[in-house]
């Protein structure tokens, strides 16, 4: 079978209630025919594995629990060895509806006025033309603190900051898999503050998202609180690294083919 463009990531742990459903929702021919399939089930302890592999999808399974950053961060490295030209990432859960997929691969290969294409499209519940998403006081005030930090930061609104729901330039994905470019448990204001700063393109887009009918968020019980704390000293550091000590400035800049010379080991899976 050809090889698409676009390789879907998605990252999975004990979602058994709810992947199967995905999975069926992907094997739509709109979809199957933009997108390859690869599930990070990140050491699953139920059936997951099993559903995924029943459509016929690639899965990498982790021996030991990871974490949602180091999945899609293995996905990445999975995505550049076998030479994608694109990546969409998306949750296992249900939440993030595969009507979104065409909608972000089509973006992706926009160019604006400025004659760039995108490195980054998130998938936005929060803009007007989104669906409707109902979210706890809490988390509300989440979505404040860090659209403020990431606004006094960068000078960019973006508003929904911790969408899952992305794609990416293989510029992107390529300066992501290397190491200590990505955080290995919530990627998500940090991610974008850093790659704003660092001069990649990101664009926001409306998207059509569900609430979760079944099984545990992994924002679930007092989880949220250590994510909150996480995330501010997680941003504080990238505007540090990023804006005092000049790390990577312009990397978004870089030129793609460029980046490929020089990780050869890296991008393999294009020439081959």
């Amino acid at each position: 079978m050809r090889q698409k463009e676009v390789l879907l990531i998605i990252p999975a742990y004990n979602e058994e209630k709810n992947i199967e459903k995905v999975m069926k929702q992907l094997a739509q021919p709109e979809i199957a025919d933009i997108v390859d399939v690869l599930v990070m089930n990140d050491a699953s302890s139920d059936n997951t594995n099993w559903l995924a592999k029943e459509y016929g999808c690639a899965v990498v399974t982790h021996v030991f629990n990871l974490g949602y950053g180091s999945g899609l961060q293995l996905g990445y490295k999975y995505a550049i060895r076998r030479g994608y030209s694109y990546i969409i990432q998306m949750d296992a859960d249900g939440q993030h509806d595969v009507c979104n997929i065409p909608k972000i691969y089509q973006r992706l290969k926009e160019k604006d006025d400025d004659g760039r294409t995108p490195d980054i499209v998130l998938g936005s519940r929060f803009m007007k033309g989104s669906t409707e998403f109902e979210v706890s006081f809490a988390k509300k005030m989440a979505f404040v603190l860090f659209r403020k930090m990431l606004y006094l930061a960068t000078g960019r609104k973006i508003a929904d900051p911790t969408t899952g729901l992305q794609g990416l330039s293989r510029k992107a994905v390529l300066y992501y898999s290397k190491y200590n470019h990505f955080d290995d448990k919530y990627p998500d204001t940090n991610m974008i503050t850093q790659m704003l700063l660092l001069d990649f393109k990101v664009v926001e887009i409306p998207a059509v998202m569900h609430a979760r009918t079944s099984g545990k968020s992994m924002h679930s019980g007092l989880k949220p609180i250590w994510y909150m704390m996480r995330m501010f000293y997680s941003v504080l550091a990238v505007i540090f690294r990023c804006k005092v000590l000049k790390m990577d400035a312009g990397a978004g800049r870089i030129d793609v083919e460029r980046e490929d010379k020089k990780y050869p080991e890296l991008a393999e899976g294009k020439r081959s």
